[in-house]
């Protein structure tokens, strides 16, 4: 028996029932598709659900403004997925009469949408022949055939490419691309996979060689850095607070938090910097709300975070109820924030 029907044959047996496995509607595929990048199943599920429910078409994403998506998408993360989602959404009303491209050539054009992503949509909606590679197919290859070129190198992301092609089940591709990746999640899993029982176990050079645990081979890339972010509180007479967007190309973009101040080093002299930001208010108390920093992470970044309360002796100009919060779309840090505060303070 092939390869790509062992895969096949397992899925039939294991796969999970999910909501996006019931339709070939390219609109919720995609959608899928960019949520679950970087996002495991269990998180990402309600939030497919949630965007369903309020964005049933392609037309109800395009017509609606970025600070709901972007609420929607609050705590989800990598937030350029939700903008780009709302672009993408708006060039295919206003370019595509509200339907999607049917090949992989035309919609590898759309914003946001990469290899995998086009390969996914063409492959389920539209039955075209063209294999997905995601990092649970990477794993099932990588692991199977004994390949030990790095996955994010340009030669291995070829190779790759090129080896999922030739193996791919070309008669059921839709659900042989949703069974490989089915089955890196489940039965080839990151850590601790159940190679006893795996069906593939009886070819799988990664397990013929002890090579489970060092499989794939990964180039470490990524240098993180170091932020201080020091987030001041306003709280006036009124028990309002301020609030600021985002700008700019950084991260959290369009997304809105507290005034904040960033330093170089954690220590920070809170009670003389307001003032750069809040010239017209006078702090009457100011108090450091964490006993430690909370440290954030971020793929590419670890913010080191502290929340300062600063009551006011005057009314905040635009100042925002805390009851009001919720309405905006605000990083998980301050979303998390702003539910234990509104529990202690109020």
């Amino acid at each position: 028996m092939s390869f790509s029907q062992k895969i096949l044959d397992w899925y039939s047996l294991n796969k999970r029932s999910l909501p996006w496995r019931n339709t070939t509607d390219p609109y919720k595929i995609w959608l899928s598709e960019i949520m679950l990048q970087q996002t495991r199943v269990a998180q990402g599920t309600s939030y497919y659900l949630s965007f369903e429910k309020h964005f049933p078409t392609v037309f109800d994403l395009a017509n609606a403004s970025e600070e709901k998506v972007l609420k929607l998408w609050q705590g989800l993360g990598y937030y350029s997925r939700a903008r780009n989602l709302h672009y993408t959404a708006k060039d295919i009303v206003e370019n595509y009469a509200g339907q999607f491209p049917n090949t992989y050539k035309e919609l590898i054009k759309l914003k946001g949408v990469g290899d995998y992503t086009a390969s996914a949509i063409a492959s389920i909606s539209f039955n075209e022949q063209q294999a997905v590679v995601d990092g649970n197919v990477y794993r099932v290859l990588s692991r199977y055939f004994g390949v030990n070129l790095p996955i994010n190198s340009t030669k291995g992301i070829k190779y790759f490419k090129d080896l999922a092609s030739n193996v791919m089940h070309s008669s059921n591709i839709r659900d042989y691309n949703q069974g490989i990746m089915e089955f890196g999640a489940l039965q080839c899993a990151p850590k601790n996979p159940d190679c006893n029982s795996c069906p593939l176990n009886d070819g799988c050079v990664a397990l013929q060689k002890k090579l489970v645990t060092t499989l794939p081979i990964k180039i470490n890339k990524t240098k993180v850095k170091n932020r201080y972010f020091n987030y001041l509180v306003f709280i006036d007479n009124n028990n309002k607070t301020l609030l600021k967007q985002r700008t700019g190309k950084g991260i959290w973009q369009n997304l809105y938090e507290f005034p904040v101040l960033e330093t170089t080093e954690q220590k920070v002299d809170v009670k003389n910097e307001y003032k750069k930001i809040a010239p017209n208010y006078n702090a009457i108390d100011i108090l450091l709300y964490n006993n430690k920093p909370i440290v954030h992470k971020l793929s590419h970044q670890h913010l080191h975070t502290n929340f300062w309360v600063l009551t006011v002796d005057s009314t905040l100009e635009n100042g925002i109820s805390f009851s009001d919060l919720e309405k905006y779309p605000v990083p998980v840090l301050i979303a998390d924030f702003i539910k234990t505060f509104k529990i202690s303070y109020f």
